[in-house]
């Protein structure tokens, strides 16, 4: 597992002029990114199902004085091809441009036993994991690819052992999609790279493990924030890599 450079340091205005899309951006770690994008220069098309929390996040990225975000209010679990390729071509036409992608949105499911496993929520979790990072990331890869330098970054979780279910093949599969498009796109403007965090105190981990002793000690997303601005600046060189915390193995 890789990490980034000790080196790097963020600077205010590194990702100035910089179109970025968040999936999931009302969510733990989504959140947290749309405002640290943002507070470094970028315009951020915040894509997230609830309306009254994807426009309060809008209202507070605007009174912090950061360039104005966009709201692309989208239930994942049902949203169709045409939506996505919907989604793109309204970026083209308002924005003009897309220099990033970040894929943060994920649901748990249900974990069980694979025999006891209900056909419905195995459904719901692969269009949420896996369906759809593959439909917005097709619809939008002709505008990523008219960046100079562009990025898009898949969130990985590990969990393994049995009966993560859903879940877990779910999140494979993404990482065997994001290897795939990695290798296709090698020695081109666009990288795809992978962040696993590790265990973080995020909604989707306490559901996970809800009676662990050390949730009150994990991280929050704010600690992995310099992975998410190195990963969509215009330092980052690597492809197809798995990114970790900072001393990480």
């Amino acid at each position: 597992m890789k990490t980034i450079p000790e080196t790097f340091r963020a600077t205010e205005d590194m990702l100035k002029d910089k179109v970025i899309l968040v999936t999931g951006a009302t969510g733990g770690f989504g959140k947290t990114v749309s405002l640290s994008l943002a507070s470094h220069g970028a315009t951020v098309i915040l894509v997230a199902r609830n309306l009254r929390l994807v426009e309060s996040l809008y209202d507070e990225i605007e009174q912090a004085g950061c360039p104005t975000p966009a709201i692309y209010p989208i239930n994942l679990e049902g949203a169709t091809e045409h939506d996505y390729l919907e989604l793109a071509n309204n970026i083209e036409s308002q924005l003009g441009r897309l220099d990033g992608m970040i894929h943060c949105a994920a649901i748990l499911g249900a974990p069980t036993v694979f025999a006891q496993s209900d056909a419905t929520t195995w459904y719901q979790v692969h269009q949420v994991n896996l369906h759809a990072p593959y439909l917005l990331t097709r619809a939008c890869l002709s505008l990523l690819s008219r960046s100079e330098n562009s990025s898009i970054l898949f969130m990985m979780d590990d969990k393994p052992g049995a009966y993560w279910d859903a879940y877990q093949v779910s999140k494979q599969g993404l990482a065997a999609m994001a290897g795939l498009l990695a290798r296709e796109y090698e020695g081109s403007n666009l990288r795809i790279n992978c962040f696993n965090p590790g265990k973080t105190r995020t909604a989707l981990h306490l559901r996970a493990y809800p009676a662990a002793d050390v949730n009150d000690q994990l991280p929050t997303p704010e600690h992995h924030i310099d992975t998410f601005l190195y990963l969509m600046s215009d330092e980052v060189h690597e492809n197809g890599e798995l990114f970790g915390k900072r001393g990480q193995a």
